[in-house]
């Protein structure tokens, strides 16, 4: 039985019919050949690379091509085709699909460990949708897709969302945000997360076009730690006031507790306490608003120097004997002198504390006898 004859092939193409395959390997069909004059379509959004004994020969763009020589240089070497493409090739063609896979979902299956200012060491879940494409098809086939006749989205996935994680923990530990305002710089974080993972992205042959976060969620104890603040931001952040809102909950919570007649007992319980603690909580205020008014007024007085009489603070004159406050005399000149002053401003004596004359004594500045023997202060 002899050998049949291999035919033309005329028309090499592929028509992607589906959504989500990368790569196509055409295998030429049995009792065909690949020869000069064949057409090679390529389609928008798609490459085809031939390889040739396992070496990546030529790589063709979007376009129509009449198969010969001049446009096969490298199969043309391999080949050792001096003069023209005359014998038969029955190598490998790949076409890529170089067009955009969008709104692929990402995921934490583990939390991402975050370091708080606020909550300390906290665990972070997200999820969110990310888009790619093919960049350089002959990187992309030397380090991921190999010689597969057919390589999907599905096949690189898992790796691009370990890939996308990584770069996500290393953007919020760069950012530096606080937990609280995590919510408002999705955005940031988003472009973020993106500069840092094209690197990875660029050594496999693709490029990460678009990544977006949809939600971040903080541990279920760090979000009632968080609405507990907010409360307290509503009713003012004291330990007393905080003691008072905590019972007030607890009593609220034990009145609604079902139970027949010793239900009913407690929630009456309950609303008594409530009353009480209301009451207490009123009265207490009331006290330190009536303690703080007293103190001022207390703080707020002074003595006069005269006849002893309580003066407002600041009073010019004593409202019973109408001794000028503040302002004492110079023991030399008589001229006046403001309280404190240790010079007089018009004869420069020093003012501060005189002996008397008669027994020693100290005796202030403006005194007019002395505290020990009576004596009449010259």
């Amino acid at each position: 039985m002899g050998l049949f004859k291999r035919q033309l092939l005329k028309v090499i193409e592929w028509k992607d019919e589906s959504q989500n395959t990368l790569v196509y390997r055409f295998d030429t069909p049995d009792r065909y050949a690949i020869m000069k004059g064949s057409q090679l379509i390529v389609r928008e959004s798609q490459e085809a690379i031939f390889v040739y004994e396992g070496k990546i020969a030529d790589v063709f763009p979007a376009g129509r091509y009449k198969l010969d020589t001049d446009n096969l240089p490298i199969l043309t070497a391999l080949c050792n085709w001096k003069y023209a493409f005359e014998n038969p090739f029955v190598g490998e063609i790949y076409f890529v699909n170089m067009k955009q896979f969008m709104a692929l979902k990402w995921g934490t299956a583990n939390p991402i460990m975050m370091r708080d200012k606020d909550f300390g060491m906290i665990r972070l879940r997200g999820f969110g949708i990310y888009s790619f494409r093919v960049k350089v098809p002959e990187t992309f086939m030397r380090e991921v897709f190999g010689t597969i006749k057919s390589y999907k989205t599905e096949d690189i996935e898992d790796n691009l969302k370990k890939q996308i994680l990584s770069g996500m923990a290393d953007a919020i530990a760069e950012s530096q945000i606080p937990a609280l305002d995590l919510a408002m710089n999705y955005q940031e974080l988003s472009e973020l997360s993106k500069r840092l993972l094209q690197d990875k992205f660029s050594a496999l042959g693709l490029e990460l076009t678009s990544l977006t976060i949809e939600n971040l969620s903080l541990p279920e104890e760090v979000e009632k730690m968080m609405d507990k603040r907010t409360s307290m931001g509503v009713i003012g952040d004291q330990m007393g006031t905080y003691t008072q809102f905590q019972a007030a909950e607890a009593l609220r919570d034990a009145a609604k507790n079902p139970g027949g007649m010793s239900g009913a007992g407690m929630g009456l319980g309950a609303g008594i306490g409530l009353g009480n603690l209301m009451g207490q909580s009123l009265g207490q205020s009331m006290n330190n608003t009536a303690g703080g008014v007293a103190a001022a007024g207390n703080a707020a007085k002074e003595t006069c120097p005269k006849c002893g009489a309580s003066v407002k603070a600041g009073a010019k004159f004593c409202p019973e004997c109408g001794e000028k406050l503040g302002v004492e005399k110079c023991p030399k000149c008589g001229a006046s002198v403001k309280a404190g002053a240790k010079f007089c401003p018009e004869c420069g004596t020093k003012l501060g504390d005189k002996k008397c004359s008669k027994c020693g004594a100290s005796m202030k500045a403006g005194a007019k006898f002395c505290p020990e023997c009576g004596e009449k202060a010259e």
